[in-house]
């Protein structure tokens, strides 16, 4: 199974960076996973809110495929803790041959053709995130529950 992480925009701040790269290289030891990241819109001052959603949800759906298993990092989606997390990976896993699409969307969140293709949400957390944090958090959760799955000793309980 390969896991796609779609985000929209880039990662500025270096210590994201470096973070987000220390987990991308710590997963390839679990499966395969491919970071997509689609530009951040230009000229965006003349668009509503909603004309940006649409435009991003365009690039969005172009990178995903019709047996994709897609979910949005959504605040309003499932809450898992760490190894409920593990076991929902694992299941997918098991359960289908589908790739596991996850998806950040922009900075008002995603168009409902998005929403619509989606198969499930998840929510890190009951509290806001700058889209740039979330990257590192869900890579870190994700190396996280592999190690769970392997019942290697990262995570503790």
């Amino acid at each position: 199974m390969k896991i796609t992480f779609i985000t929209v925009g880039k990662t500025e701040d270096a210590y994201l960076k470096d973070g987000i790269e220390k987990y991308v290289k710590r997963l390839k030891h679990y499966t395969r996973l491919e970071m997509a990241e689609i530009p951040e819109l230009k000229n965006t001052k003349a668009l509503t809110e909603d004309q940006q959603k649409t435009k991003e949800a365009e690039l969005i759906l172009k990178k995903i495929n019709p047996q994709d298993h897609v979910i949005l990092l959504d605040e309003n989606g499932m809450e898992f803790t760490s190894v409920q997390f593990a076991n929902y990976i694992s299941k997918r896993s098991v359960s289908s041959s589908a790739n596991l699409v996850f998806i950040v969307g922009g900075p008002y969140g995603f168009d409902q053709s998005v929403y619509q293709r989606a198969n499930d949400k998840l929510s890190l957390s009951r509290m806001t995130f700058s889209h740039q944090m979330v990257r590192l958090f869900f890579v870190e959760q994700l190396y996280r529950a592999y190690s769970i799955i392997k019942g290697e000793p990262y995570h503790h309980q």
